[in-house]
């Protein structure tokens, strides 16, 4: 009995103190603990106080057993103060509200990384990596292409930067084409393809860059945040979420209530979820902005906040006023300047900006808004933009988004966000490899083209710069988001290549690969692996998507006939340039699909069928979706017009 309440007790001390395994097997062997035998019944008072003297047996054992350095390796629980509400935003009074010129009162509420010995893991966890799940990285910049699909579903010509390369590949797995285990942060591996233009029947070269990383999920762990989220309350977050806050002449909406489904609601829910994946050694801080900014909390521990009180306050915030973003960012930059300099091995200072991207007034210009975001950058202060809306103004959004270490996303529901959330939110907040640069060397081939990176204007003939790599789930060797694809122009029959590649860690530390391949490939129809063939097969969806909208576009704005970029004799290619709409206000643009693209739209849907089949990718099937509604879609009000007229 003695035996079995010593050991009893000896177990739960050793887990409240959570000594490691080995320690554990220390204590045990120097205690000696017998196996239990019989008790003899003259001794009740022995048993009487044998809890006591289990408990101080074990005092004294650590005591007198443990070294200095066990203890040392001890990890103590962290004491926290209390947990507060300092929520001390109160709303604007409703005289101040009305005095504001906005056009309309609407809004007023009623309520050493270059190795894995850098993450700190053992030989041990190296040399098991290959039966591990591993993980892969992903650009920044765009994180999916919410906006172009929501759109479409709701009878709206969407903006031409709401479709991207790079957000559309994050929605989709790639087999990266790498064939050996490494032990660095960053692994680049290469593969090739030759592939006939489904349009022109013309041979086509790319080289794909799969983002591989050393590390396995066990290895990964995100770093500590300084986070400060930043909330648009402005009165255009007052409008439904599936509607326009400007109509197609770039008029006010009134809106007539406060909707269910909000956008201001669905930004309120979407944050609620999100400090769900906060930890207590996190700090928070909460700043409104419409027109002015507003300090709603300040920056504080997690462990430290009454988070119950804190999701309360946050459900309860109702829009009012114009649109400043510049006076949010400021704000935001001013809390957590206190955070400047800390090691970015423990540290991750953050800002998620969550907006409809609708500015009315204040500075988005490169020494505004866009300013503060790349100095913001140059000092470890990293950016989430998080798009609400149909209405999302994602071309600003897009431009700023290229800085170091910013990446965004679109809000279909609150629901949905959760979701994503629940997948990806460590690895959101978390960037690990910069200025990624990658020099082809080659007399055969030069770079004509990239798709899938942000940076891809900044590409020339040998050269291609990514700002950053984010960390991507992996599973079944396929990587979310996990590829560039190079289109190559053929300048010779030399095959031989050489890949340099250079990036920085979150310190600063640089690191470099080289490889030599050889482009083996002689005939059309050969793909080295499925995720070259998916990114080929995604690439040309955008370009011919893409070049719809700037015609359609161009044709309502200039009252002219669409002339259809693509045919038999140019093949599919990306637009030549891309015409910037104003940073302001975004209008509606009914959909409309003029008859030359509707009968595109049916030659390229065969073609991606039949790519489909052969990847064998169900996901694919969204992308069927959108084909078949847009050659179903209305054509365009001018074309029918002008054709009933005559």
């Amino acid at each position: 009995m003695l035996n079995e309440k010593f050991d009893n007790q000896y177990k739960r001390e050793v887990e409240q103190i959570e000594v490691n395994q080995d320690l554990k097997q220390k204590i045990a062997s120097q205690l000696k603990i017998e196996p239990e035998k019989p008790m003899e019944k003259k001794t009740p008072l022995f048993v009487l106080f044998s809890p006591l003297l289990g408990v101080t047996a074990v005092a004294l054992v650590l005591f007198f057993v443990v070294s200095p350095d066990a203890i040392e390796n001890m990890t103590d629980p962290i004491v926290y103060g209390d947990q507060i509400d300092d929520w001390v935003f109160d709303g604007v009074d409703e005289e101040e509200v009305l005095s504001k010129s906005y056009g309309s009162t609407t809004g007023l509420g009623s309520s050493g990384f270059g190795s894995l010995s850098a993450l700190g893991s053992s030989p041990s966890v190296i040399s098991d990596m290959a039966m591990e799940e591993s993980i892969g990285f992903s650009v920044g910049g765009s994180k999916d292409v919410d906006s172009f699909r929501t759109n479409i579903e709701n009878g709206y010509l969407p903006l031409i930067d709401s479709l991207t390369y790079e957000g559309l590949f994050y929605e989709y797995f790639f087999d990266t084409g790498a064939e050996e285990v490494c032990a660095d942060l960053f692994c680049p591996s290469y593969t090739k393809a030759v592939s006939l233009d489904p349009l022109s029947g013309e041979e086509e070269f790319y080289l794909a860059v799969g983002l591989n990383s050393g590390m396995t999920e066990a290895d990964f762990e995100r770093k500590k945040l300084n986070l400060v989220v930043v909330m648009d309350i402005s009165g255009s977050m007052n409008s439904s979420f599936d509607q326009y806050y400007y109509d197609g002449y770039g008029n006010y909406m009134e809106v007539e209530e406060y909707s269910s489904d909000s956008k201001m609601e669905v930004a309120n829910e979407s944050v609620v979820g999100l400090l769900s994946h906060l930890n207590n050694d996190d700090r928070i801080g909460i700043v409104l902005f419409d027109d002015e900014a507003y300090e709603a909390k300040p920056v504080r521990l997690v462990g430290e906040t009454d988070m119950n009180a804190l999701e309360e306050h946050i459900l309860d915030i109702t829009p009012q006023g114009g649109t400043d973003m510049s006076e949010g960012m400021d704000m935001a930059t001013k809390l957590l300047s206190e955070f400047e300099g800390v090691d970015a091995d423990e540290y991750e200072n953050r800002i998620i900006f969550i907006t409809d991207a609708m500015p009315n007034t204040g500075d988005i210009s490169k020494g505004g808004l866009l300013g503060m975001v790349e100095d913001n950058a140059d000092k470890g202060v990293y950016t989430t933009f998080i798009g609400v809306g149909v209405d999302f103004q994602s071309e600003l959004i897009e431009s700023i988004t290229n800085v170091r270490g910013a990446n965004y996303y679109s809000v279909h529901s609150s629901k949905e966000f959760s979701e994503r959330m629940d997948e990806g939110f460590e690895y959101m907040v978390t960037p690990l490899v910069f200025n990624l640069e990658l020099v082809l060397e080659a007399e055969g081939y030069d770079i004509e083209a990239v798709y899938g990176s942000p940076e891809a204007n900044l590409a020339t003939g040998e050269i291609l710069y990514v700002n950053t790599l984010f960390p991507s789930k992996t599973t079944g060797g396929e990587t979310r988001g996990g590829l560039i694809l190079l289109k190559l122009t053929k300048t010779s029959e030399n095959a031989e290549m050489s890949l340099s590649a250079q990036y920085e860690d979150r310190t600063g530390t640089v690191f470099s690969t080289d490889e030599e391949i050889t482009f083996e490939h002689t005939q059309a129809g050969s793909y080295d692996t499925t995720g070259i063939r998916k990114g080929i097969l995604l690439s040309r969806y955008v370009d011919v998507l893409k070049n719809w909208m700037i015609d359609e576009r161009g044709a309502m704005v200039y009252a002219r006939d669409i002339e259809v970029s693509l045919n038999d004799e140019v093949g599919i290619t990306a637009p030549d340039s891309i015409p910037t709409g104003s940073l302001w206000e975004q209008t509606s643009v009914p959909l409309t699909v003029a008859q030359a693209y509707q009968e595109l739209f049916v030659q390229f849907l065969e073609h991606f069928k039949s790519e489909m089949k052969e990847l064998d990718d169900a996901e694919l099937e969204q992308e069927i979706e959108i084909l078949e509604t847009l050659v179903g879609a209305p054509r365009g009000l001018l074309e029918g017009f002008m054709e009933d007229f005559f």
